[in-house]
């Protein structure tokens, strides 16, 4: 696929975090996900990247997905994925209630009915 033909792949609009890291090197970088498609993303960043440039990204409800940095603009880069994803995946609520799981994403606690309690 040429490059006039990926710009013709659905794009969604988004704001969301995600975690990027350089293929062969150690640590993760914050990104924020600006739109995402099937065959790439665009993100944005304080990391240093160039042109060519092998990354994982791990996207939410999707996990780490393999790319290449595709260009470059200021800190907004985009990556073309080696696969593509299923990008509504994303969009999904967050699934997994685990003990990792952050207490703001989990389903709202049960309300306590005072009226059932008693005093000790």
């Amino acid at each position: 696929m040429d490059d006039i033909d990926h710009r013709q792949l659905g794009r969604d609009s988004m704001f969301l975090m995600a975690d990027l890291r350089l293929v062969g090197t150690d640590g993760e970088h914050k990104v924020r996900v600006r739109n995402l498609s099937a065959g790439g993303v665009m993100a944005e960043g304080s990391i240093k990247v160039a042109r060519g440039n092998e990354v994982e990204v791990s996207l939410r409800n999707i996990g780490w997905v393999r790319g290449t940095i595709a260009w470059i603009q200021d800190n907004r880069f985009g990556i073309a994925f080696v696969e593509p994803i299923n990008p509504r995946l994303a969009r999904d609520p967050v699934t997994a209630a685990g003990d990792s799981t952050p207490r703001f994403v989990k389903p709202p606690l049960p309300a306590i009915d005072q009226t059932r309690l008693r005093k000790i």
